[in-house]
């Protein structure tokens, strides 16, 4: 076996050894976005009156009244993370969560550098989650193994 046989080998084995553990990375990635998320709307369900007043003065969402903008958001960060950590509907969860992601970081006018980087760390977070899915475990994973594959098998 030449060194570069070897090489293909050992690299390829390494591959496979990390593709089937890629559900532990997506599973860990959905569950901390949920925790961030959800705990920001338990923030904002703590104190109604403090995160109205914050949606009126301090956030400038576009189109939408401040108090309908505070409800759509902390509904969000209360369903939406409960579905991620299922792994139910996934990526378009994810697609959800990375729109209050862009305008809650847009629309906050003294937003940090540290803030812009947890926004863009949690962004990064949805595009993965939204390119490579919710990994094996999940709901849609199971949907997809029982009910979805064997209907496309049969059309082939």
């Amino acid at each position: 076996m030449s060194a570069l046989q070897f090489t293909l080998k050992t690299s390829s084995f390494g591959i496979r050894g990390l593709d089937s553990i890629q559900w532990v990375l997506l599973l860990a990635l959905r569950l901390w976005l949920a925790k961030v998320f959800f705990m920001s709307g338990l923030t904002k369900i703590q104190s109604w009156e403090t995160t109205l007043m914050l949606f009126q003065y301090e956030y400038a969402v576009p189109f939408i009244s401040a108090s309908m903008a505070a409800v759509l958001a902390t509904g969000v960060e209360l369903v939406v993370p409960v579905l991620l950590v299922l792994g139910l509907s996934t990526r378009i969860n994810i697609v959800v969560l990375f729109v209050l992601n862009v305008i809650a970081a847009i629309s906050y006018p003294d937003i940090s550098p540290a803030g812009e980087k947890d926004h863009i760390m949690w962004g990064l977070a949805c595009a993965m989650l939204l390119f490579y899915g919710p990994g094996a475990a999940s709901i849609d994973y199971i949907v997809r193994r029982k009910w979805l594959e064997p209907v496309n098998e049969t059309k082939e």
